[in-house]
């Protein structure tokens, strides 16, 4: 298993409610696929730079570290991309951490 970190843009329509519910399921979603969250950390809500659609000039951050197989990257990034609650959703490989000695 691999580690990587996703980047979730979450739409909520200003709703700060809804935003638990959407972490919920992005998590579920992963632990369903195989994987494994480790940390989860929601950031503030920020306005884009460059908006693309009017309807959407922010959005709510959030950062998951998770392991999961390879194989299972492509089908979670499909299965988010689908979702209303995710504006986008970036998936990278997860910086290796180096114990200090």
């Amino acid at each position: 298993m691999k580690r990587y970190e996703g980047l979730f843009i979450l739409n909520t329509n200003g709703k700060e409610e809804g935003i638990k519910e959407s972490i919920d399921a992005i998590s579920a979603e992963i632990t369903t696929a195989g994987g494994k969250v480790e940390t989860v950390q929601k950031m503030d809500k920020r306005p884009f730079t460059r908006v693309a659609d009017k309807k959407f000039t922010s959005g709510f951050y959030v950062n998951i570290i998770f392991e999961s197989l390879p194989a299972a990257i492509v089908t979670l990034h499909s299965k988010f991309a689908l979702k209303e609650d995710i504006f986008r959703a970036l998936i990278s490989n997860a910086p290796v951490v180096v114990p200090a000695k």
